[in-house]
This record gives structure tokens, sequence and C-alpha cells, in this order.
């Protein structure tokens, strides 16, 4: 169990600062939903230069192959929870890295998900 926490702490902490680039990178890029389709495409040779967007996108991989690794060995039903620590992650760091204001509901649902987390992982031990 301790191996597979440590393994989802270093992949929960990676997919959130790739999420966190992915997010910052395009927001510097701007709005693509109203594009055309030249838009696009240039928004997308944009993207494959913009280090924030190649940053990301490594790190999401990384959460990926330790994915991969800890279903090999975990229960999906105890692996997938730990997930939603991602939540919390996203929250603290979206408020410093992005400016979004986290509101107080939000917070108390992050805490919620953070309860049930503990709870499934528990359950595990036994």
């Amino acid at each position: 169990m301790i191996k597979t926490l440590i393994i989802m702490l270093i992949a929960v902490s990676a997919g959130t600062i790739g999420d966190i680039l992915l997010a910052k990178g395009m927001k510097e890029m701007g709005d693509i939903s109203a594009m055309n389709l030249r838009g696009i495409l240039e928004a997308a040779v944009r993207a494959l230069s913009n280090p924030k967007l190649i940053t990301g996108t490594v790190m999401l991989a990384v959460f990926f192959f330790l994915w991969l690794a800890v279903l090999s060995w975990e229960d999906l039903s105890v692996a997938l929870p730990m997930q939603a620590l991602n939540y919390v992650l996203v929250a603290f760091l979206s408020q410093y890295f992005l400016g979004e204001v986290v509101s107080p509901l939000r917070w108390a649902g992050t805490i919620l998900v953070c309860v049930g987390v503990m709870m499934i992982t528990r359950s595990s031990a036994g």
C-alpha cells in the first residue's frame, strides 16, 4: 500500500502540474473556439512550439505511465479514488498560478472528496 501511495502522489503531482501548464499555455494562446480551420491549424503549430504546452504534455505522459504501473498491482477501486487528490492540488495551484478564485463551496466539496479518498484508502488496509 505504501508503494501505491508514493507512486500515486508522484503521478497526481505530475498530472496536476501538467494540467496547470496546459491551462496557462492555452490561456496565453487565446480562445480558439471561434477560429476557422486555418486559425486552428496556426494555433496547433504555435502549440507545438509553446514550452508550457510541451512540458504540460510531458507531465501528463508521466502521470499516464505511472498510472499504468499502479494499475498493474493495485485494485482499481483503491487506485482511482486516489486520483481525486488532484482536485486539492488543482484548487491550490489554480489560485496561485492562474489567479483563479476558489469559492468556499468549492473548498467544501474538495474537503468532502478528500474525506472520501481517506475512507476508501483505509478500507483497503483492512
